[in-house]
């Protein structure tokens, strides 16, 4: 007798109808840059955010506001990317700071200490 895979439970991470990944989209914002991340930030898509920081770093004394209203999930990987940038953003007069995020990765952020390393807006500056 063949059996057939398991499938995965609806809600688990592998579901097969759950979007997998992280996107960051950049726009512009009065002060500098909005960086609007969708998905989990985590060690697969670590490299997302890193990318999207570099280009909104480029320019020295600006202002990086990541969007994280739509970011689903943080993990440890995520938490010590968010803070390598913070320290490349303020080692060229720039900043970093954090906007909507959601209960569970302010959470992650509130027990690791981070979110005092951090502006956190509840809606994204203009």
């Amino acid at each position: 007798m063949t059996r057939s895979p398991s499938r995965p439970p609806e809600d688990s991470p592998s579901a097969p109808d759950r979007p997998a990944g992280l996107t960051a989209r950049a726009r512009p914002g009065a002060r500098g840059t909005v960086l609007v991340l969708n998905g989990e930030l985590d060690l697969d898509s670590v490299a997302v955010l890193r990318r999207a920081l570099d280009g909104a770093l480029a320019v020295p004394g600006t202002v990086v506001v990541i969007d994280c209203g739509e970011l689903a999930f943080c993990d440890s990987t995520g938490v010590s990317a968010l803070l390598e940038g913070a320290g490349r953003a303020a080692g060229s007069g720039s900043r970093i700071e954090l906007a909507r995020p959601r209960p569970l990765v302010r959470r992650v952020l509130e027990l690791t200490g981070v979110i005092d390393a951090f502006a956190v807006h509840d809606t994204v500056p203009p």
